[in-house]
């Protein structure tokens, strides 16, 4: 056999069997990938509204964002983990009539780490 072929083959099942590192724990990363093209964390809106200081703050409710759905404004929760946690699983289903254009999130690992960085960003 040909001593290439022999250790590319062993090159790639070493890196098979290496676990890959999850971003499941990065909530910033993860944010970065998943939310950070329409909200920032920093005070200012976007597409969506800023996420800055949105755990405790009643949905709908950013005062110079204009672009809520009526769903969402007639939803009438304050944000909370659990309540985020539903919501960016299936945004459509929570908040059924809303206008945001994301597909959720399945994983829960991930889900939690975007909840736990959101947490800490108050803007």
């Amino acid at each position: 056999m040909n001593r290439r072929y022999v250790a590319a083959t062993a090159l790639a099942l070493s890196l098979l069997s290496t676990p890959l590192p999850s971003l499941a724990g990065d909530g910033s990363a993860l944010f970065d990938q998943e939310c950070a093209d329409c909200h920032s964390v920093k005070g200012k809106n976007k597409k969506g509204p800023t996420l800055a200081g949105v755990i405790g703050r009643k949905a709908g409710t950013v005062a110079d964002f204009t672009n809520y759905s009526d769903a969402m404004k007639a939803k009438g929760i304050v944000w909370s983990p659990d309540k985020l946690d539903a919501y960016i699983k299936n945004p459509r289903a929570y908040v059924a009539g809303g206008t945001m254009k994301y597909d959720g999130l399945a994983d829960a690992d991930a889900r939690a780490a975007i909840i736990a960085y959101l947490a800490a960003a108050k803007g």
